[in-house]
């Protein structure tokens, strides 16, 4: 669907390619080692597809696990980053320490991984750094309390964001069922002037196309 739509950079959630898991045991069998023969055939899978992806996954490297995400052109790896602020949940990960900057034609662009965007200091890296753009791979799965709680307070949070940067946000987030748990969304995008211009319906499956600008400067 984002091939045909003519899409440049696609976003998925956090964590989407072996699922968010935070027990050891499973998420040491399913956590890839980007620098594998594995991990360069999912590559290899993947250099068809025209946009440039932004996917969440779980990564091993010399006996620690990340919560990372990659980003992938044309089936080359183009770099990652690390989740810097981990949940109390998340204690199975080593957290990132670097804010790494990528570019697509001419959009240069940062990630927050969820929980990241409660932390001022995460989207100010980026905008230091150059970024316009801050893309946002989420799990918002929560139990049901929680979920009911939060399930119209991550757009605020991000629209703080935005605020205090004057960068875009695209939010990937999760939609579905679990157990006790449920994950409304929200994937979105957000303007540098903290508006949502484009939201996937809550609790709702599907995809958000924008259009954002190349080259604009940063509002703050």
């Amino acid at each position: 669907m984002a091939q045909a739509e003519g899409v440049d950079l696609l976003c998925f959630p956090e964590c989407f390619l072996q699922g968010y898991l935070t027990d050891a045991g499973p998420a040491r069998r399913h956590a890839i080692d980007l620098r594998t023969a594995r991990f360069q055939a999912i590559l290899a899978r993947l250099a068809p597809i025209s946009p440039t992806l932004v996917v969440g996954l779980i990564e091993a490297d010399r006996g620690k696990l990340y919560n990372t995400t990659v980003v992938i052109s044309h089936g080359h790896l183009a770099g990652s980053y690390r989740k810097t602020h981990l949940l109390t949940s998340e204690r199975i990960f080593t957290a990132g320490d670097s804010y790494p900057i990528f570019a697509n034609k001419g959009l240069k662009f940062g990630i927050n991984i969820c929980y990241d965007t409660n932390f001022p200091e995460a989207s100010a890296a980026l905008a230091n750094l150059g970024a316009t753009v801050i893309l946002c791979p989420a799990n918002n799965m929560l139990p049901r309390d929680v979920a009911e709680q939060w399930k119209h307070r991550h757009n605020a949070v991000r629209c703080q964001r935005v605020k205090e940067t004057g960068l875009w946000l695209i939010s990937a987030d999760v939609t579905g069922e679990r157990a006790d748990s449920i994950s409304y969304g929200p994937t979105a995008a957000i303007n540098p002037y903290g508006q949502v211009v484009a939201q996937v319906p809550l609790n709702e499956v599907g995809m958000i196309a924008v259009d954002v600008p190349i080259g604009f400067a940063p509002t703050r």
